[in-house]
């Protein structure tokens, strides 16, 4: 699939309006990056205008200093009719020193393609795994969203929705 952009990184500093009270870049604005890189990178690969419709099994597990070089990059791992998944990590090291980039984050998130018209769901691109890791990402993004689909039943449940 020449043309469709299969993976998209931004890298940036972390900025001091981008920490909360501890110091540390608040969860909220790495959502807000993750958010961003994934339109980029579905608008990239469908050429349509796209929006959010999941976020699943997001993970902190480290946390992201000011001055911190931050990378998030963004992977296609499976498209639906309408719909990419795209595996995401936001990794961060200190700039001044030669330590490793450190995961930070990871998650899948989920856009929709939309027609210019009516906005309507409107077909994307199919994507084929090639390798054995891109069959290992496409089972793991299709996992990670049937569990977030169970949680999701289950907060409908409780609450009688």
């Amino acid at each position: 699939m020449s043309g469709h952009q299969r993976e998209l990184n931004f890298r940036f500093l972390a900025e001091p309006t981008d920490v909360n009270y501890g110091g540390k870049v608040h969860g909220g604005v790495v959502m807000k990056w993750i958010d961003q890189v994934g339109y980029a990178a579905a608008v990239g690969w469908s050429g349509a205008y796209s929006v959010t419709v999941a976020v699943g099994g997001i993970r902190f597990v480290a946390p992201i200093r000011t001055s911190d070089l931050v990378t998030v990059s963004a992977k296609l791992v499976h498209t639906g009719t309408s719909s990419m998944h795209f595996s995401v990590d936001v990794r961060a090291r200190d700039p001044m020193n030669d330590e490793d980039d450190r995961l930070c984050t990871h998650c899948v998130i989920v856009f929709v393609a939309l027609d210019g018209v009516e906005g309507r769901p409107t077909p994307v691109p199919a994507w084929v795994p090639q390798t054995d890791d891109d069959k290992r990402l496409a089972e793991y993004a299709t996992r990670v969203m049937e569990l977030s689909k169970g949680i999701e039943d289950t907060i409908a449940r409780y609450r009688g929705a």
